[in-house]
């Protein structure tokens, strides 16, 4: 087995958004008569906007169409966008790096728009040869979906790809497509048991090496 493409997630391995999400959401939710529930944040890692729009109106309720409801979270979280985009430490250095190894994508649960304004933000927008979102497929993560998507798109069988995630779900969704997975672990929102079924689990990005995506082909 030898890795011939890595494919990125988004929030959480390039941006810490993960609290930028469920802040927008959490406030269309208050405006919009939503009851929040304790698990209501786990349960949407992952999910694409046509799901997570679907929760927030039939199990939160939010009273407004889900369409409504997906355009006001992410007007919301674009607004905080314009401030500030959280890029991780190490992110830029750590896509350079790999780039220059093997062609990158980007599998992400973001809406596209979203995509394509966080990349222009940072100046990545020509480090990845393709992208893709959750809403672009017909099941977000933790299917396959966008995993696969992704290595199609770049012209690689999935089991070629190095998939670098940081949640439960992103992990499983890559897994499921036949992706070897690097884990950088959300310290906010940790993986937990499916850790152990990564092939190689680092602390930060500056781990983030051509050396130790090599590891998995060891």
């Amino acid at each position: 087995m030898t890795i011939r493409a890595v494919i990125f997630d988004l929030d959480g391995v390039i941006i810490e958004s993960e609290q930028l999400w469920d802040d927008a959401r959490r406030e269309v939710a208050a405006d919009h008569g939503g009851q929040w529930r304790d698990d209501a944040t786990t349960v949407m890692q992952g999910m694409s906007s046509v799901e997570w729009g679907a929760y927030l109106h039939d199990a939160l309720g939010v009273d407004l169409p889900a369409h409504e409801i997906i355009d006001s979270v992410v007007e919301n979280l674009l607004d905080r966008y314009r401030e500030h985009v959280p890029l991780l430490p190490g992110a830029t250095d750590a896509v350079a790096r790999l780039g220059t190894r093997w062609p990158l994508a980007l599998a992400s649960s973001a809406n596209r728009v979203v995509i394509d304004a966080v990349l222009a933000i940072t100046g990545l927008a020509d480090a990845f040869a393709a992208t893709v979102s959750s809403e672009e497929v017909p099941n977000g993560k933790p299917a396959p979906d966008v995993y696969r998507e992704a290595a199609r798109r770049l012209g690689v069988a999935a089991s070629r790809c190095a998939a670098v995630e940081d949640s439960a779900n992103g992990i499983r969704s890559a897994l499921a497509a036949g992706c070897h997975v690097v884990a950088v672990p959300n310290a906010a929102f940790p993986p937990g048991d499916v850790l152990s079924e990564v092939g190689v689990v680092l602390h930060d990005l500056g781990e983030l090496t051509v050396d130790a995506v090599e590891r998995l082909d060891d």
